[in-house]
């Protein structure tokens, strides 16, 4: 089976040809890869500026030329004093925090990780602790090759003695270090989670606890979240849910997005871990960030809200009540290409729910924009505002399709049956489809299918009977034999009265909005 037919039968089922129409995170996964260092770093070094200030308990500031790492071996051996051995340490961690180039294997290669692994248990000199912690700080931000060599040392469970350090500055470094660790991947991940870091690091948020320190505890609380394949255990986000639920009203910045980045971890994967994130109550706080101006912030929310809505109708409904559409017009006329296109990623999974649910996106007045992106936004966005409207157009009933229709959709749609991603040809075709028959039951498909034929859709449709791709091919011509048979083929259809104001009076059971299907 191919990535895609997996992907797909992995999505909630709407009845669109047994495909699932909600669509989770892995369909954006590449990208998600490719963009990541605009989302969140896995892994932070702590590099030296030009104003740095002394190291605690520092004596003065070093001003003698930088060691080799030679020297740097011999004086770790010949060291007869504290003040030898912290200058030999010193001068590695300066060596390791150069902004280009840091000379972590040749560290590495000097057997120099376990004599700082054991440096770490010096509680009678903190300024060491601290100068070796940052020391391997910077070699766990390396490669995983890297990182597994502090690993392999014995380091993660003297870091996480180190957290409940007296001196700040050694548990800080201490945070630092295992939040590189934690980002290497879910197997590291996991063992420091196993290690035991979340009870101390918890215990280090307080009222007292300075912005800058908060940053790096919420930074490593989402890397315990982060990867999939698998995903945390599921007791670790019962252990850290009440902790960002805590973190996610804080007023700073850095603290917020790594919070709300954590909470998209935790909603990117099953109902069951997305129900666990639902029942804490975050939803609101999260709509609320939705329009708090930050994109560092808004960016996370978004997402993580974006993952809720492809749970179940429960949990979208839990989404829309709490007004999250409300601020989706903002974010569809972004001039940020990122939050547009995971708006309509967002909504293609909400139209892909009840027909109450789509209901909602109608009153919110979404569907204007909406055909606005699918019409001249960039190319990524119009894609997901494809999906959006597909799927509204396969769970809607008429009276909001005749809306869709109103809002200008066909000729969009028409756009995307020339562009070369098969899949988007494909959903573009159904949409179409879908319109056509809902026309068919007012009576009204001869006019929309002259729509079609004067903007250069049915050609386009015709093109595609020889598109190398079979289900576009058969789609296309299920469309032309359905909706547009040869002259001699034709049935006469009846077109309705117009009414005093000139638009169709439609003959139909059901309940059709004012001007009917004035197009």
């Amino acid at each position: 089976m191919s990535g895609q037919e997996n992907r797909m039968k992995s999505f909630k089922n709407k009845g669109r040809d047994n495909q699932e129409m909600r669509r989770r995170r892995a369909d954006v996964s590449v990208e998600l890869r490719k963009s990541r260092k605009n989302d969140q770093l896995l892994k932070r070094r702590n590099v030296n500026v030009d104003d740095e200030p002394p190291s605690p308990l520092q004596e003065q500031k070093q001003t003698t030329a930088p060691m080799s790492i030679a020297e740097i071996v011999q004086a770790l051996k010949a060291a007869s004093n504290t003040r030898e051995l912290f200058l030999a340490v010193q001068a590695t961690r300066k060596l390791l925090s150069r902004e280009l180039h840091p000379p972590i294997n040749e560290v590495i290669e000097a057997g120099i990780v376990p004599k700082f692994k054991d440096l770490l248990d010096r509680s009678d000199e903190p300024s060491i602790q601290f100068e070796a912690a940052w020391a391997l700080t910077n070699i766990a931000s390396g490669t995983s090759d890297q990182t597994r060599t502090v690993v392999g040392s014995g380091a993660v469970p003297e870091f996480i003695k180190l957290l409940s350090s007296p001196h700040k500055n050694v548990s800080e470094q201490a945070v630092w270090a295992l939040g590189n660790i934690a980002g290497d991947g879910p197997d590291m991940r996991d063992f420091v989670i196993r290690s035991g870091i979340i009870p101390p690091l918890k215990a280090l948020i307080t009222p007292e606890t300075p912005a800058a320190f908060l940053r790096n505890i919420t930074w490593t609380f989402s890397n315990l979240c982060r990867n999939k394949n698998p995903a945390p255990p599921p007791e670790v986000a019962v252990a850290v849910l009440p902790t960002l639920v805590e973190l996610i009203h804080h007023c700073d910045t850095e603290v917020l997005a790594d919070a709300c980045w954590a909470l998209s971890y935790l909603t990117d994967g099953t109902n069951d871990r997305i129900q666990q994130v639902v029942a804490s109550g975050v939803i609101p706080i999260l709509v609320k960030l939705l329009s708090c101006g930050e994109v560092s912030v808004m960016t996370p929310s978004l997402r993580a809200l974006g993952n809720i809505v492809t749970g179940t109708d429960e949990q979208t409904q839990a989404v829309i009540n709490a007004n999250a559409l409300g601020g989706f017009r903002g974010l569809l006329e972004s001039k940020r290409t990122n939050l547009c296109k995971e708006a309509c990623w967002t909504l293609s999974n909400i139209t892909a729910g009840n027909v109450n649910q789509i209901e909602a996106v109608c009153e919110s007045k979404l569907l204007k924009p909406l055909v606005a992106v699918l019409n001249s936004g960039e190319y990524k966005c119009q894609k997901e505002a494809c999906w959006a409207v597909s799927n509204f157009t396969t769970g809607a009933n008429v009276q909001q399709i005749v809306k869709l229709v109103h809002a200008g959709v066909v000729g969009p749609l028409c756009d995307m049956l020339v562009v070369k991603e098969a899949k988007i040809v494909m959903i573009a075709l159904d949409a179409l489809n879908n319109i056509l028959a809902a026309a068919g039951q007012l009576d009204q498909k001869s006019k929309i299918c002259s729509m079609i034929e004067e903007i250069g859709g049915l050609d386009k449709i015709e093109t595609l009977q020889t598109h190398s791709n079979e289900s576009i091919y058969e789609k296309a011509l299920h469309i032309i034999d359905k909706h547009f048979p040869l002259e001699d083929e034709e049935v006469v259809e009846i077109m309705p009265q117009t009414n005093e104001q000139g638009t169709f009076q439609l003959n139909v059971a059901q309940s059709i909005p004012a001007g009917g299907f004035n197009l």
